[in-house]
């Protein structure tokens, strides 16, 4: 049998963004597969305590926080924060520019309470209301702490919402030798969102370290995702797959897409290659 790696996003992926529960075709789907031999890890922007209500469905590992750190069936492959001062020199030069952030560290993340209250001052301009409810759910649902709760954790990303392009000038200078920086673009409400991430790692080079750790070829490796942060593990697996719910620059990329997270797409693409324990069906009795 020819044994594959699978690596899974989750926000929009694996779970609709910011939730926690995946369908259960797609659990249906990496039990098979696992029985079938395959190894399936998680590989997400998230942090570890954000990926961490996802473990109770079992995988053989995560990669977390866009490659930053990497864990192989309890076993730590990589760990890699900020230092102290990369992490000073980011939070000032965003916050110098009026950029919001959200420090993402190992056990919780932390946002400016800023962001917040802008909008909270603006609800009245067009969607910001939204934005606002849309924030605290999503804080809710992830636990992301206000920052005056941070106590100086090692950090390894920061999450940042900009209110321009024009504002992420003076951060992208000063710190391009040593971060790369992955905008997602203009939100429903308008500001620019994205990650700062180290240019030490990134999900592409955590997917070459799993294999190599497994022993398993990089061509072996299948890789699932909806956007541009996933495109470095797309583009490295040998099997590049966006979900139909995923942005089209991804689209272009991706080896295949396959149907939406909230259309049994893991659960579709799982079978057209063959991943699951042969002449199992969803739907038999399980053991």
């Amino acid at each position: 049998m020819r044994r594959r790696v699978i690596f899974l996003d989750i926000d929009g992926t694996l779970t609709e963004a910011g939730k926690n529960e995946p369908p259960q075709s797609a659990l249906w789907a990496i039990e098979q597969a696992r029985k079938a031999g395959h190894f399936v890890f998680l590989c997400t922007g998230r942090n570890y305590d954000m990926l961490s209500p996802l473990l109770q469905y079992g995988f053989d590992g995560v990669i977390g926080s866009a490659g930053g750190y990497i864990e192989c069936r309890g076993e730590v492959l990589y760990d890699c924060p900020m230092t102290r001062r990369q992490t000073e020199l980011v939070m000032t030069v965003l916050a110098g520019n009026g950029v919001f952030r959200t420090v993402e560290c190992m056990e919780g993340a932390f946002t400016d309470e800023g962001f917040k209250t802008f909008l909270q001052e603006h609800a009245a301009e067009g969607r910001n209301s939204e934005l606002l409810r849309w924030r605290e759910q999503i804080e809710q649902s992830l636990h992301i702490l206000p920052m005056r709760e941070y106590r100086g954790q090692p950090v390894y990303k920061v999450v940042f919402m900009s209110p321009s392009m024009e504002a992420l000038a003076r951060p992208q200078e000063a710190l391009r030798e040593e971060f790369d920086f992955c905008i997602h673009g203009e939100d429903p409400y308008g500001f620019i969102n994205g990650e700062i991430i180290n240019r030490q790692f990134d999900k592409g080079k955590a997917v070459e370290k799993v294999c190599a750790h497994l022993g398993i070829p990089v061509a072996d490796a299948i890789a699932f995702g909806d956007s541009m942060n996933d495109r470095q593990m797309l583009e490295t697996a040998g099997l590049g797959i966006c979900m139909a719910n995923g942005s089209e620059q991804l689209k272009e990329l991706a080896d295949e897409i396959c149907p939406a997270v909230w259309e049994d797409g893991i659960r579709a693409a799982f079978g057209k290659y063959c991943l699951t324990v042969p002449s199992v069906s969803m739907y038999s009795p399980m053991e």
